[in-house]
């Protein structure tokens, strides 16, 4: 019989073994906000240091996906989806989804940079500046997701 006074000690997990948090949310400002709030504490969590140049960045992209999401690929009464992915020392996957999949951003090779005057178009130039490397996939069964991921050996 175990002596119920010895504290057990949890198995620690492999070093690469990948952290996933996903979270749906209104697809609204609100909503938009809520999730790069959500990430910050997310990556604080798993070691990345609120304030970091690494978290700021992924919280920079996640909050330009997700202001997308909510501009550009709302369906009335549908939510969109952030999901983080850390593989610790390789890299960390940011997927915002949505529901409209006919409304597609353009890849990083077809984006131009916008004028003094446009009022919009500088968000997808922040990630493709931000993000090691981006794309743009279906989801099935309907919609998109926007991918961006960072490269954590190049990155303190």
């Amino acid at each position: 019989m175990a002596d119920m006074s010895t504290p057990v000690t949890p198995t620690t997990a492999h070093p690469a073994t990948p952290h996933t948090f996903t979270q749906r949310f209104s697809s609204t400002p609100r909503g938009a906000r809520l999730a790069r709030r959500l990430a910050a504490l997310q990556l604080d969590r798993w070691g990345v240091a609120y304030g970091s140049d690494l978290a700021d960045a992924a919280t920079l992209v996640v909050a330009e996906l997700a202001a997308n999401a909510v501009t550009h690929g709302r369906v009335p009464g549908r939510d969109f989806e952030l999901r983080l992915t850390r593989v610790p020392g390789a890299v960390l996957r940011i997927e915002v989804s949505d529901a409209r999949g006919e409304s597609r951003p353009s890849l990083p090779e077809g984006l131009t940079a916008p004028t003094a005057d446009d009022l919009s178009g500088r968000g997808l130039l922040l990630v493709g500046a931000l993000a090691d490397r981006w794309c743009v996939r279906d989801r099935v069964p309907v919609g998109k997701t926007v991918c961006a991921e960072l490269d954590l050996r190049r990155r303190p």
